[in-house]
């Protein structure tokens, strides 16, 4: 059961990972519709991506080594994350 709730999470993780890696470019283009953000944001933005990627690769080596709720745990970070980020008010 925990390899099941860990591929539902990769595959959670990955689709989250292709959705900031689609909308990238209205925060970073060079458009009019672009928010011309700055590095700092970019820096984060790419911790993100990376911790979308990352989060399932760990969650299946920490189970392999006997961790399955920990292992759950890391690897429904990142959507659980994007989740409360959707839930937040606009700042305006």
């Amino acid at each position: 059961m925990t390899k099941v709730l860990l591929s539902v999470a990769a595959l959670a993780d990955l689709a989250l990972a292709a959705l900031l890696i689609g909308v990238s470019g209205f925060l970073f283009g060079s458009g009019p519709e672009s928010l011309q953000a700055g590095a700092w944001t970019l820096a984060a933005y790419a911790g993100a991506v990376a911790a979308c990627v990352a989060a399932p690769i760990a969650g299946f080596i920490i189970n392999r080594n006997g961790k399955a709720g920990f292992a759950l745990l890391v690897a429904w970070t990142p959507p659980a994350g994007a989740l409360l980020a959707a839930m937040m008010p606009a700042p305006y």
